[in-house]
């Protein structure tokens, strides 16, 4: 009974993996076809220093929208299944905590698509909590590889550091009222913003750079499962 168990526990574990790179996968690719397909009558080109992943999602103005939001949608709830079903192997109160916050990370940006900016209330609510739980997923990451013995690989942690990063300066730069945005309002709410605008947007960068580490975190994750088990300890 007790093999039954360990097998069963495997072939999950192997299909929760499988899901997370088809998350990972979906997510990239509902984001390249939109870039490559951008097409805004007052931009030739879509630019990842003054263009935001909300502008390749607003139907009317994007002409692969319903591509990228559909990927941010689908991808995002794999990549969900993957952290739920990855709970049941995490043995210690932060390595559920790890797991939860990023689910509520992914399930935010699947709301993301789901409510384009058309909505604009519910996109930006989306966008907020985005960032707060994926600046949770990394801080209890870190705690967990520093206090319960991972086996951690150093380019995760360097990958947590960056999504901690970028995504606390994302919430918290506004607050320093250094006039990056109109008011210093937060980035959240200028995800659209009339052009012409500054060649370097500190909000678009910012949420590219956020975005960007936290798949290749995800990835690097999926792809050494061993970083998320403890060490065991010496005899």
């Amino acid at each position: 009974m007790t093999v039954t168990k360990m097998n069963l526990a495997v072939r999950s574990s192997a299909l929760a993996t499988k899901f997370g790179f088809l998350g990972i996968f979906g997510l990239v690719l509902g984001i390249s076809v939109a870039v490559l397909g951008f097409d805004y009558s007052e931009s030739k080109s879509f630019n990842f220093l003054n263009h935001t992943l909300s502008e390749l999602g607003t139907y009317g103005h994007s002409s692969f929208a319903v591509i990228l939001n559909g990927g941010l949608f689908f991808g995002s709830l794999s990549i969900v299944f993957y952290c739920l079903s990855s709970l049941q192997s995490a043995n210690s109160f932060l390595g559920y905590l790890f797991f939860t916050s990023l689910a509520l990370t992914f399930l935010a940006l699947a709301c993301a698509g789901l409510f384009p900016v058309n909505v604009y209330h519910l996109h930006i609510l989306a966008l907020k909590w985005f960032f707060y739980f994926g600046s949770l997923s990394a801080i209890c990451y870190l705690l967990w590889a520093g206090f319960c013995g991972l086996s951690i690989r150093r380019w995760t942690v360097l990958l947590a550091l960056i999504v901690l990063i970028s995504m606390l300066t994302f919430l918290y730069a506004p607050q320093l009222e250094l006039g990056l945005t109109e008011g210093d309002r937060p980035f959240y709410q200028e995800m659209v913003l009339q052009l012409p605008r500054p060649d370097l947007w500190w909000p678009a960068l910012l949420e590219w750079i956020a975005l960007g580490s936290l798949l290749s975190w995800t990835a690097a994750l999926l792809l050494t499962p061993q970083s998320l088990t403890q060490e065991p300890a010496p005899e």
